[in-house]
């Protein structure tokens, strides 16, 4: 049967129900035998009441409704139908008439119709949904769910579940912390219990799935949910966060799987829209480095903020076609203009800041990968050290207004190469701003998530190859961050400047790398240990087991923003670094271990013996885990 065919069975069935509704209404007024009297009155009456009624139905589109999923509001559209076509029929047929018909008839005639034309539409729903269920595989291919959260967002999320489309879900009940809510159902299902009886559920039900649905909850709050539901082996879903969803509007469509970003815990960045558009906005932006993780994410982020001009620098034109093409989809109105330079090169350098005279410079291109640099350490001299000096002095000599120097956390008590050259990046910055009036400053931060080069990637690798996952240590810590949210910090710091600081950004609590290799492939769905074996491969040349944020001779002071500190180094003599730069101009293209020796000469290289830095390590691990529990 076509569409039009059923739409119109369907209305002669509502015409037929106006019909019966004053037919037996007429009759048990008159017990069973209608007066001649009283017929041409009831023709009229029945008459007006199709048309009038029918007319109603169309109006209130009962008929563009999809009854096998009717709900409150199909209940209100045939309430207000009825309502509506049964007063306009009552007044008009008592018009023609000439007197009121009899009340008590016109009152059982809308309660027959209304329990007709209802109860028909919901028998309906009740046949599809036996039809449909009556056709699914035996239960055992149903998966059990558990809902977190019995409030708003999780009775719409089950109210959508126990739909018939849903069939190859299996809605076991809810969790919700609220002492009022225990023992209660919602939606004829039971709110089994608090956070604490999970792991007892999800064994006692067979739970296969877990979606949390709390979107307003803290991320803190989030994350304890999620790491105790991983605990279970159940696979975990979330409804992300209220800002990211239509308002008021939550559909199962929002359900998405849980990511190793959601296990941080930590809260969305706020930041000073007008703070950062006071420097960035109608302004020539630079951005070394703009094809990888951190360059191309503050391309994207500073877009936003209406520059006049977007300068994308970097060595590998792949990378910078990439973001270009994104960036001219994002931003059409956006003037770009892409520039393949390598920032070792000075002549190159003075080209590219003569022609566009940039205002403000965000320093990202460098070498960051630590086992590459230590066996390359010339490299990361000619990139990290030169390259840095060479776009610095550019942005001195023609006159940009601010320069952010990424940097990085190995650059504090260096073990490694990378963080040595990152260290005299910073020094050479910090000493340069003295004797400009440009404003420099470095920003300093850990690892962060999804990086190239970064452990989730590798991990990930590893997984889908069936393992093993390689940890080098089990009692390494890192700090982590996301790429957004690194991003947003460094751009907020950068407002901040006043030429000479390293803002600190706060990494929140260290994660146990071993911890996150568990988490990771207890999200792919598998078993560390058992499904997923994790191996410990040592650790490599220039690691420590966990990375401080600030030196010794650092003193720290808070800025206006909650999540960025200022470390105040100690001063540096800028006539003995020139000096040391030209040593290293002269041992560059020497063995390695020269080049070594000199970067050993300006940063002392931390090279305990790895029993002794475990040793010291151990107290800070264990008070950080501490934290992290309570």
């Amino acid at each position: 049967m076509s569409t039009k065919q059923r739409l119109l069975a369907l209305f002669v069935l509502d015409i037929v129900i106006v019909w019966f509704s004053i037919g037996t209404s007429y009759l048990f007024k008159y017990n069973g035998a209608l007066p001649q009297a009283i017929q041409m009155e009831f023709m009229l009456y029945s008459a007006v009441s199709m048309i009038v009624c029918g007319s109603a139905m169309v109006y209130f589109r009962l008929y563009h409704r999809m009854w096998q999923y009717a709900s409150i509001g199909e209940i209100i559209a045939i309430l207000k139908a009825v309502s509506v076509g049964w007063v306009f029929s009552y007044l008009i047929a008592s018009a023609l008439l000439g007197s009121f018909l009899s009340l008590g008839i016109a009152v059982r005639t809308l309660e027959t119709m209304l329990l007709l034309s209802g109860g028909i539409r919901f028998f309906w729903r009740m046949v599809r949904g036996y039809a449909i269920r009556r056709g699914e595989p035996v239960s055992q291919s149903k998966s059990p769910v558990l809902i977190i959260g019995a409030g708003d967002c999780g009775a719409l999320i089950a109210k959508e579940l126990q739909n018939p489309a849903f069939v190859e879900w299996n809605l076991i009940g809810f969790v919700d912390d609220d002492p009022l809510k225990q023992r209660m159902q919602v939606y004829g299902l039971p709110v089994l219990g608090d956070r604490e009886a999970i792991p007892a559920i999800v064994k006692q039900y067979g739970i296969r799935e877990i979606v949390i649905a709390m979107p307003s909850a803290p991320k803190k709050a989030i994350s304890e949910l999620i790491n105790r539901s991983l605990a279970t082996g159940a696979k975990v879903k979330m409804i992300p966060a209220l800002n990211d969803l239509i308002t008021g509007r939550v559909s199962v469509k929002a359900i998405r799987e849980v990511s190793v970003e959601d296990l941080l815990g930590r809260d969305p960045v706020v930041t000073d829209l007008e703070g950062i558009a006071g420097y960035v906005q109608n302004k020539t932006v630079l951005v070394t480095g703009a094809g990888g993780s951190i360059g191309s994410e503050l391309c994207r982020q500073i877009g936003s903020f209406h520059p006049d001009r977007l300068l994308l620098l970097g060595h590998g034109e792949n990378s910078i076609y990439t973001i270009e093409m994104e960036l001219r989809t994002k931003f059409p109105w956006l003037d770009l203009e892409t520039v393949i330079a390598d920032i070792q090169d000075r002549d190159r350098m003075e080209d590219v800041f003569d022609s566009f005279r940039p205002q403000v410079v965000f320093h990202a291109a460098a070498h960051k990968h630590v086992p590459l640099m230590e066996r390359n350490p010339a490299e990361a001299v000619k990139n990290n050290v030169f390259g840095t000096r060479n776009v610095a002095d550019c942005a001195d000599k023609y006159g940009a207004e601010r320069f952010v120097m990424i940097s990085s956390d190995k650059a504090v008590n260096p073990t490694s190469i990378m963080g040595a050259t990152k260290r005299i990046a910073e020094m050479y910055v910090q000493s340069l701003d003295v004797c400009s009036q440009t404003k420099f400053v470095a920003v300093r931060f850990g690892n962060v998530l999804g990086s190239r080069g970064s452990v989730i990637p590798r991990f990930k690798q590893q997984i889908v190859k069936g393992g093993p996952v390689t940890v080098t240590h089990p009692e390494m810590v890192r700090y982590f961050m996301t790429i957004p949210e690194a991003v947003q910090l460094v751009i907020q710091a950068g407002s901040f400047a006043r030429g000479g600081e390293i803002f600190v950004l706060d990494m929140g609590k260290p994660v146990q790398i071993l911890k996150l290799a568990e988490d990771l492939i207890r999200l792919s769905g598998f078993e560390p240990y058992v499904d997923i074996p994790i191996e410990f491969s040592g650790m490599r040349e220039g690691e420590k087991l966990f990375e401080e944020l600030l030196t010794s001779e650092e003193a720290i002071s808070s800025t206006t923003h909650e999540r960025i500190y200022i470390g105040k180094p100690t001063n540096i003599n800028r006539a003995e670094l020139e000096l040391e730069y030209k040593r290293l101009e002269k041992v560059i293209s020497e063995p390695a271990e020269q080049v070594r020796n000199v970067i050993n000469t300006i940063v002392p290289l931390y090279e305990e013996p790895i029993e002794r830095a475990i040793a010291e390590a151990a107290p800070t691990i264990q008070r950080e885990m501490e934290a992290v529990v309570s």
